[in-house]
């Protein structure tokens, strides 16, 4: 995927070519190891089977999906998009860890590890509530008024941004401050719900233009 280079309308070139048929040949390799390992060790219905193992199930989706992605691209050329599917091949390198010890443990401890890690994300949930309802009562409203052209109705800045009694002023000659404006970035970064709230905190939270979000409720 990270060399395959696309085109419109069905178009390729000779390295998209020589990268279909190696998906060929690694495809035929992983669908026989599969059919082996089922062979030697029962597919399901009893212990040890070859899907009571959580990584063998991993190595048995990916060869499902590599076949079924690539049957329906051949059998049906015009009427079915493959795209989606193959975009599945980004998992073949986790059948790497099924044969590697040494990564099958860092990966469990990883998924271990996700558990008090989710605690620690509603702890931050809960904080990121707490300010958007305060940032509710301050600033609900509060970012829609922008400079106007008393003349022609329209907003008179070309980068505009909130105005009001305190903060910004509209210094330019016909300029007033009024409503109705949708708001900074679009309308998305304001106060008036607590939804849109909750993603303005959580901006602020990332350090990502929180000083915007703070000269907008200034």
């Amino acid at each position: 995927l990270a060399v395959f280079t696309p085109f419109p309308f069905g178009d390729s070139n000779s390295v998209n070519a020589t990268l279909e048929k190696v998906e060929y040949i690694f495809l035929v390799i992983f669908t026989l190891e599969c059919v082996m390992k089922i062979i030697a060790y029962g597919f399901i219905l009893h212990p040890g089977a070859y899907l009571r193992n959580t990584w063998n199930l991993l190595d048995f989706i990916i060869v499902v999906i590599g076949v079924v992605s690539t049957a329906l691209s051949n059998l049906m050329k015009d009427g079915f998009d493959v795209k989606a599917l193959r975009a599945f091949r980004v998992l073949r390198p986790l059948r790497l860890v099924s044969g590697v010890p040494s990564l099958q443990v860092v990966l469990n401890s990883i998924l271990k590890a996700m558990i008090p890690l989710l605690h620690i994300a509603l702890l931050v949930i809960f904080v990121i509530i707490i300010y958007a309802i305060i940032g509710l009562e301050l600033f609900s409203g509060k970012m829609h008024k922008t400079c106007f052209d008393n003349v022609t109705g329209q907003i008179a800045l070309d980068d505009p941004h909130p105005c009001g009694d305190a903060g910004y002023q509209c210094t330019g000659v016909g300029q007033v401050c009024r409503l109705y404006w949708e708001g900074p970035n679009y309308g998305i970064i304001n106060f008036d719900n607590f939804g849109l709230a909750m993603l303005t905190v959580f901006q602020c939270v990332t350090n990502e233009g929180w000083t915007n979000v703070l000269y907008n409720v200034s």
